[in-house]
């Protein structure tokens, strides 16, 4: 064989999953047709970011990322909901979720995405049995019992015992393992950039519910001595493009606008950037020598942080399975574990946050007005808002 394991993707999803087996001990190759764009002025950098929960932050610590991430996280302690979904934008109900109230950490720590990817790239240089060959990408997959044969874009062929799939919610790999999927369109797009603000943030993490879809604020280290944040703005697709196209001063009024001016007056800190929301899942999450891990697996809408942090339970999972008896990597046996494994939590998650993100977008008052009262009642059950961010954690009962 010339590697246990071949992933296919170097998103952030792909460069953990490269880290994970290869200090588990796996000969691992990650590939990406894209180099990955480690500086947030750079053409292509990705401005959204990240919110590592509890659990996340303890693989990655486990898998010797979490060092190299430490320092540039900003912890996030408390979870603030807002519905402002009254004929101007403006207050309603405001609850705020504390981690305080379930454990002595914070519900996670938030990083630029940009950022993640050159410390996950630096920190692969620093092990010894992976191979990271950026700019190359798989163009064919072709699999037997005992091993799966992968042809990359430079012409090369490779054997190995099992492929990851972490080459997002198009992946080549789950096209050429004929497996299906599930998609499921809002007609909503994201907008993602950076703000700054005189008001501080106080790292409490802003979700500002009206029409259209939630605007949220993530804190972010100051920036040119201002406190700064992330905002992710999901709106109906013509007014989000209409958005995109604003010039500065009419863009910073309107964005001012819709976060209710809670921290004062926006400034935007860095360009705008658009995409898509959906929610998608794989009809399976494995096939023979191949297991579909993050978006290739499953999509959903930036609500509760839980996109990526779903991806790194994929992982650890996998990892888990892997380690457990090393001999059977890639098997069907192993795959299908993994599959029963992880897809039951997958299922309720996808359909959980598209739930949420419908009634996000509720237009009619009589449904913006049962919006704000569900919101205050679930705040008002402490077990039910203890359970609640239990599970948003990943906590399973």
């Amino acid at each position: 064989m010339d590697y246990d394991i071949v992933i296919s993707g170097g998103g952030i999803a792909g460069l953990t999953a490269a880290a994970g087996f290869a200090s588990a001990g796996f000969k691992t190759l990650c590939v990406d047709p894209s180099p990955p764009v480690t500086d947030s002025a750079a053409e292509g950098a990705d401005l959204r970011t990240t919110a590592f929960l509890q659990p996340a932050q303890a693989f990655l610590d486990e898998i010797g990322l979490w060092p190299r991430l430490a320092d540039h996280a900003m912890p996030l302690q408390v979870m603030r909901i807002v519905d402002a979904g009254g004929p101007v934008a403006e207050p309603r109900v405001t609850k705020d979720f504390d981690a305080g109230d379930i454990s002595d950490k914070p519900f996670g720590w938030n990083l630029p995405n940009w950022l993640l990817r050159r410390e996950m790239a630096a920190r692969l240089g620093e092990l010894a049995n992976v191979d990271f060959r950026p700019g190359t990408g798989t163009t064919s997959l072709f699999t037997r019992d005992g091993e799966a044969r992968v042809t990359l874009s430079d012409g090369s062929r490779l054997r190995c015992r099992l492929v990851i799939a972490a080459d997002g919610r198009n992946s080549p790999m789950r096209q050429a393992a004929d497996i299906g999927v599930r998609t499921t369109r809002f007609g909503q797009k994201a907008l993602a950039f950076a703000v700054t603000h005189p008001i501080p943030h106080c790292n409490v993490s802003t979700e500002i519910h009206r029409t259209g879809g939630p605007f949220t604020l993530v804190p972010l280290p100051d920036h040119q001595g201002m406190p700064c944040s992330a905002v992710v703005w999901m709106e109906d697709g013509p007014k989000a493009e209409r958005l995109r196209r604003l010039d500065t001063d009419d863009f910073e009024a309107e964005m001012s606008d819709r976060s209710c001016r809670l921290f004062g007056p926006l400034k935007l800190a860095s360009r705008r950037t658009i995409w898509p929301i959906i929610a998608q899942e794989a009809e399976r999450l494995s096939s023979q020598r191949l297991a579909l891990i993050a978006e290739a697996a499953h999509v959903v809408p930036p609500i509760g942080a839980q996109g990526l942090n779903m991806s790194l339970n994929d992982i650890a999972a996998l990892r888990d399975l892997a380690m457990e008896n090393p001999e059977t990597l890639g098997n069907q046996q192993m795959l299908d574990t993994y599959h029963d494994a992880r897809m039951p939590d997958i299922r309720t998650r996808v359909a959980g946050i598209t739930t949420l993100n419908r009634i996000s977008q509720l237009s009619a008052e009589p449904l913006r007005d049962i919006r704000a009262k569900g919101l205050d009642a679930l705040y008002s059950l402490k077990p039910v808002r203890r359970t609640l961010m239990q599970m948003g954690l990943g906590a399973r009962s």
